[in-house]
């Protein structure tokens, strides 16, 4: 379904930005690309991909920008190919964009409609569904292309009626499976994919990315977008989520917490604890455990030299806050008892660390 027939945001696209199968310029992950072109050109594509690695770098972006290239008849058996580049006015690039092309399969969660809420996860009868394409030989004789965007949204189901067709896959066949935690991906889907894992981008990339999407993006100032990036960790969408001064300054004000522990502040502990137990706190609530996690696995990563057992505390800590938070959300309970027992635990971690 193209953006044109449905003015909706799309579940795994982003509000303003181009969805990654329209997105035509790519920045960074050369490596990622090589890879592809490599396999391409001595005719020994592997046929199942996972691309990993985390969320908004240009997994997506990537996958359609090889399906294109695949899909394409005037470059998928060029040997010589050395990009994956493919106009944006060819007919290849206007189906991909309008998931109509006959060998592209694309699963991924549904877009709302008039009659339901978007979906939360990929069911298994639309995998079943896509697969059939499968079944039958390409319609030019080319690949068949299956995108899984993201191997995330899998049921348990729907992940083993994937697996049936990655483990038998038919000539010509290429699945590219997208995901932000490679790890959770279902073993035996693992164990026949080729992995590839993408690096978060730099700086400059990402300022590149977003001055190619154009107005208002490209028109951010340089300050707003330098306390973005700070926060960023690698990612476009992640720092186009935080082009809002607002959202840097509570980052900024809960990460100040986390760096004077063991020693707490308890009246902004409390304050932060109250502001963040209102009912319309959730997006600010969400951004605070965020900054937890990000700061926690920053603790470990700057002193995983120390040893496993030096750095248990702060390991169990963040499987605690992570249990708790999920209670938290299922049973709908009071945030404001968690969040001071959340610094507690983190203070005594800290200790415990040192």
């Amino acid at each position: 379904m193209s953006r044109d027939a449905q003015d909706v945001i799309e579940p795994d696209g982003f509000e303003g930005a181009p969805h990654p199968r329209e997105q035509f310029a790519f920045f960074g992950h050369r490596e990622g690309e090589d890879a592809f072109l490599e396999g391409l050109r001595s005719g020994r594509l592997h046929h199942a991909w996972l691309i990993g690695g985390a969320q908004g770098i240009g997994k997506a972006t990537l996958a359609y920008r090889v399906a294109r290239a695949v899909l394409d008849p005037r470059t998928a058996g060029d040997r010589s190919l050395s990009s994956l580049d493919v106009p944006e006015d060819s007919q290849v690039a206007r189906q991909v964009a309008a998931l109509s092309h006959p060998n592209l399969a694309v699963l991924r969660r549904s877009p709302p409609t008039d009659k339901k809420a978007a979906s939360t996860t990929i069911p298994v009868d639309a995998v079943r569904r896509a697969l059939t394409m499968f079944g039958s030989t390409a319609a030019n004789g080319g690949y068949r292309v299956c995108i899984v965007d993201s191997a995330e949204d899998l049921t348990i189901s729907s992940a083993n009626a994937l697996l049936k067709v990655i483990e038998e896959p038919p000539p010509r066949s290429l699945f590219l499976i997208v995901s932000h935690a490679p790890q959770r991906v279902l073993p035996t889907i693992r164990s026949r994919c080729r992995r590839l894992l993408l690096r978060p981008l730099e700086d400059q990339e990402i300022r590149a990315a977003i001055a190619s999407l154009g107005s208002p993006w490209s028109d951010t100032p340089g300050d707003v977008l330098d306390q973005a990036l700070r926060y960023g960790e690698g990612s476009v969408r992640r720092t186009l989520e935080l082009l809002d001064a607002e959202k840097v300054a509570f980052i900024d004000q809960v990460t100040k917490l986390l760096n004077g522990l063991p020693r707490t502040d308890t009246k902004q502990v409390l304050a932060l604890a109250e502001a963040l137990a209102r009912r319309d706190a959730d997006d600010t609530y969400e951004l605070a455990l965020e900054t937890v996690q990000r700061w926690v696995s920053e603790r470990l990563h700057e002193r995983a030299g120390l040893g496993a057992s030096r750095l248990a505390p702060l390991v169990e800590v963040c499987e605690k806050i992570g249990r708790s938070a999920r209670e938290i959300d299922v049973f709908n309970l009071d945030r404001r008892p968690f969040i001071l027992t959340m610094f507690d635990d983190l203070a005594d971690a800290v200790r415990r660390a040192a």
